[in-house]
């Protein structure tokens, strides 16, 4: 069923939509995500600047409870359609970034476009569980996951070529475009809210998603499952520079190819995705996962370029297999009317322990020979999957996601 059930959720109105404008978006948003750093860098000269900029676009997830009771309040379509022309619009002032005196402009923007992102993903959530079918959510989930991954592929080439020749306004400007494109393909979307009418708009609410993650047996071992394998992939990721040149001896360019290769393998479990979630239990495929993970980031300590591309190949089809899987179970589990919070806060729950490991790791590895690191990193995944399999975290569901599929759907 796994063909059909692609062609089934690319046919679907509404989840085409949702999909042609995170490729839309995501674009945009990976050739920034580049151009932000090297244009901070460019006009200040300073590396710790630089590596603000993206901290920058990373701190208003730790908002995301708050952020989420947003997305619970206003109507889905109209928030995105809204905040999509907003941040065109912030974008475009960046254009005036000219000088080191200006740049405080760039870091405004930058949190800003971070708290988008938390405030969309999470309004993107409650219209996606009400309109799509929950046997298909997994297939969703993971299209969405190829497509983000995709344009990471191929936008921070464009956004490096286009800040070279024309500088970082001309960067903002694309992004801005793809906005406006996005926030177009939203206004698509079918009225009226298919949540709008479950939602209770209560006040006092931000402890409302804390509440339904932690309370609930199915999405609480995921989303901690989640926490610690992206602690763990923060901690991966920081080595990778360490990795290419005391590993393999090369210059640090071959970071690129690495990353290129991991691209390509998230967007080949993209595809696999649905169709593996209605096959196994929950339990089963996040673990499998995670476990894959474990020995990728484990073997990295290897000083083979074979096992390095390899490696970053399994990492990247390992790691999004406990993100899509949570998200799906959120978007299944969660009752509408806290759904934009509860998902806000599992993304918090799951992406601050990454930030807080890439920080980490960039002195661990001061510390730390990664031939050491590398495989305790691994070693703590695999102990995550093990307990996550045997249910120590609270109890998962022991069936593929979704209700069975009936003969003629299979």
């Amino acid at each position: 069923m796994s063909g059909s059930a692609t062609v089934r959720v690319l046919r679907d109105r509404t989840a085409g939509l949702f999909l042609a404008a995170v490729v839309v978006s995501g674009f945009g948003t990976s050739a920034m995500w580049l151009a932000a750093g090297v244009w901070v860098k460019s006009l200040t000269g300073s590396d710790s600047l630089a590596a603000l900029a993206v901290f920058a676009m990373w701190l208003p997830v730790l908002f995301g409870p708050a952020l989420g009771t947003i997305a619970d309040r206003i109507p889905g379509r109209r928030l995105l359609v809204g905040a999509n022309l907003v941040m065109a619009g912030l974008l475009a002032s960046l254009t005036t970034v000219d000088s080191a005196g200006r740049i405080w402009i760039l870091f405004a923007v930058l949190v800003l476009y971070g708290a988008s992102s938390v405030l969309m993903d999470a309004a993107e959530s409650t219209l996606v569980a009400g309109a799509v079918d929950k046997r298909l959510l997994g297939d969703f989930n993971g299209l969405r996951m190829m497509a983000g991954e995709g344009m990471k592929l191929l936008a921070p080439l464009a956004g490096a070529g286009l800040y070279a020749r024309f500088g970082g306004g001309a960067v903002a400007l694309l992004d801005a475009a793809s906005f406006v494109l996005a926030a177009g393909v939203y206004a698509l979307l079918p009225a009226p809210d298919p949540g709008a009418a479950a939602r209770t708009g209560r006040r006092g609410e931000l402890t409302a998603g804390v509440r339904q993650v932690w309370g609930s047996p199915v999405l609480r071992p995921l989303v901690l499952a989640g926490s610690v394998t992206m602690l763990c992939a923060g901690l991966n990721g920081a080595a990778v520079y360490a990795v290419v040149d005391e590993g393999l001896g090369h210059s640090p360019t071959y970071a690129g190819a690495l990353y290129a290769v991991q691209g390509a393998g998230s967007v080949a479990v993209g595809l696999l995705a649905g169709p593996l979630l209605r096959r196994l239990p929950e339990r089963v495929f996040t673990a499998a996962g995670i476990a894959l993970f474990a020995v990728a980031v484990g073997s990295r300590a290897l000083p083979y370029d074979a096992v390095a591309l390899a490696a970053s190949a399994a990492v990247g089809a390992g790691l999004p297999c406990v993100l899509i899987a949570a998200m799906t179970a959120v978007q299944r589990e969660a009752p509408a009317a806290v759904l934009g919070r509860t998902a806000a806060t599992a993304n918090t729950l799951m992406m601050v322990p990454n930030a807080v490991a890439l920080a980490l790791g960039a002195g661990l590895i001061a510390l730390v020979d990664i031939r050491v690191l590398l495989p305790l990193v691994g070693a703590a995944a695999l102990l995550t999957a093990v307990l996550l399999v045997k249910g120590r975290w609270g109890r998962l569901t022991d069936s593929p996601t979704g209700p069975a599929s009936s003969p003629a759907e299979a």
